[in-house]
């Protein structure tokens, strides 16, 4: 049996070569990396009219921080607002998204104007870990109205971490009825 003798030089070598090689290769379209924005807004106006029959108003919990073992103790989180047409047909319009503290105090306003999500579109809303701005009872008020009878999908969802642990939780919108 013949013995095979490879030298550390050789190795480094081969090594050097395998990834000179490796490096020139060109990629493919499936390789290329997709530029994901970061700030998902929906840039185009609602002409539709405004039906009061159709219009409605819902309330979505947030929680941009949460207790940890006392009242003194948070832990921040990430918190996205989803906001789905959930129509194969008809478009679903949004006339205000506001953003308000565990005070009732208004923090933000997502939008000037009414916009649209084409049917099946979703549309997401980020408040970041750093943003303290809302608190344990943040909440989101959200006017929609839409030419038929819809069923959209209203929801957030809060990441965080402990220690090596993460977690996540969803809330779901309520429509408010006032009398």
């Amino acid at each position: 049996m013949r013995k095979l003798h490879i030298s550390f030089s050789s190795i480094c070598l081969l090594a050097v070569f395998t990834t000179t090689i490796l490096s020139c290769k060109q990629k493919s379209k499936e390789e290329v990396p997709v530029e994901i924005l970061d700030n998902h807004t929906l840039d185009r106006t609602a002409n539709a009219t405004l039906n009061d029959s159709l219009t409605r108003q819902v309330y979505v919990p947030i929680y941009s921080d949460i207790y940890n073992q006392t009242r003194d103790s948070r832990t921040l989180l990430t918190a996205t607002l989803s906001i789905r047409n959930t129509s194969l047909k008809d478009s679903l319009f949004v006339s205000k998204i506001d953003y308000y503290n565990t005070e009732g105090d208004l923090v933000r306003s997502y939008i000037d104007s009414p916009i649209y999500l084409t049917p099946m579109e979703s549309i997401d809303y980020v408040i970041e870990q750093q943003d303290t701005s809302g608190g344990s009872g943040a909440n989101f008020l959200i006017d929609w109205y839409s030419k038929k009878r819809l069923n959209p999908l209203f929801q957030a969802v809060m990441v965080g971490g402990l220690g090596a642990q993460a977690f996540s939780f969803t809330t779901e919108g309520i429509e408010i009825i006032e009398e």
